[in-house]
């Protein structure tokens, strides 16, 4: 049985919620520090790392590449919230005899956000709302959803919830992604079409694509271009999946009528970011996974997890 863990790093508290959120009592014993800044510097952030056997990472927030992993000499157990995280090197984890492992999560939050983007674009309601206070009465003539397309992008877990929402709706479901199959699209209620039919005839195209080399970019210049004029953009998965320059320079043409982004290529997004100037857009800090379930359920795992490691059993173990 290993030695007790008596050292925990809670990484990326941006709310400071990590201690009233976790059942930390039942550790008694553990010394627990909170950091509530993003460090991007690698030496920085092995300084103030090193001391800790234990470290908890929110989401995909500080990334855990092998040269970071290989620089903290105490390091014995790594916890990411959730069941996966693509920015930390598992196989570093496991050649330095680290144990990796995840938490439980709670439901599906993040198809709150996507509708919330959607129909905050499509009936302008975040400019209705400023021009009420402003005095003013009903400035501009949105969309319902009755009849309008949806373009799915990815019809995983999260892409099939959506789906079915808009469905729920009254819109037509059509979905893309490069393994999709008709058999798939059909157990959803949807139908296949190919991507640049996607683009050229959704009212609201939708992404639900895990990050890779293959998706990073997958929606670009030439893609945009394919869109209605009327159309709108929505991405709550990973930023790099449309490539951001191309997406403000469609917004500031008017090319498409508009985006609702909730992640981003640099996170937290600094001021002054052009994405921030860019028109008609509907923008949320990555709040996709940020509920109060969620989170209780991640530090409930947390503690969970420490317990198992001090009893010798690891759960939810994360393997290369």
């Amino acid at each position: 049985m290993p030695d007790a863990i008596k050292r925990l790093a809670i990484l990326d508290d941006y709310q400071g919620v990590a201690m009233s959120m976790g059942p930390w009592d039942k550790l008694p014993g553990l010394e627990v520090t909170v950091f509530r800044d993003t460090i991007t510097d690698r030496a920085a952030l092995a300084q103030r790392l090193a001391p800790f056997d234990a470290i908890l990472a929110m989401r995909e927030r500080t990334p855990f590449p092998r040269a970071l992993i290989e620089a903290l000499p105490n390091l014995r157990l790594l916890i990411t919230t959730a069941a996966r995280n693509r920015s930390i090197d598992a196989a570093a984890c496991a050649d330095k005899g680290i144990v990796f492992c995840g938490t439980a999560s709670s439901g599906d939050p993040t198809t709150d956000i996507t509708w919330g983007l959607i129909l905050n674009l499509m009936r302008d309601l975040p400019a209705q709302q400023a021009a009420l206070r402003a005095g003013q009465w009903q400035t501009s003539v949105g969309w319902g959803t009755e009849g309008r397309t949806l373009g799915v992008v990815g019809l995983g877990k999260l892409g099939a919830r959506a789906a079915k929402v808009g469905l729920a709706l009254g819109m037509k479901v059509i979905a893309w992604s490069t393994n999709l199959t008709d058999e798939r699209a059909a157990e959803v209620g949807v139908t296949r079409v190919d991507k640049a039919t996607l683009l050229s005839t959704a009212d609201v195209v939708t992404l639900h694509l895990i990050l890779s080399e293959r998706s990073r970019g997958i929606i670009g210049a030439a893609d945009l271009a394919q869109m209605k004029k009327t159309a709108f953009i929505v991405n709550t998965s990973r930023g790099p999946l449309i490539d951001q320059d191309a997406l403000i320079a469609a917004l500031k043409a008017g090319t498409i009528a508009g985006a609702g982004i909730d992640v981003f290529d640099i996170e937290p997004l600094p001021p002054g970011h052009p994405i921030l100037g860019a028109p008609n857009t509907v923008l949320t800090p990555h709040l996709g996974y940020v509920t109060q379930q969620n989170y209780r359920a991640y530090y409930e795992g947390t503690v969970e997890a420490i317990a198992a490691f001090n009893a010798g059993a690891p759960v939810r173990v994360i393997t290369p």
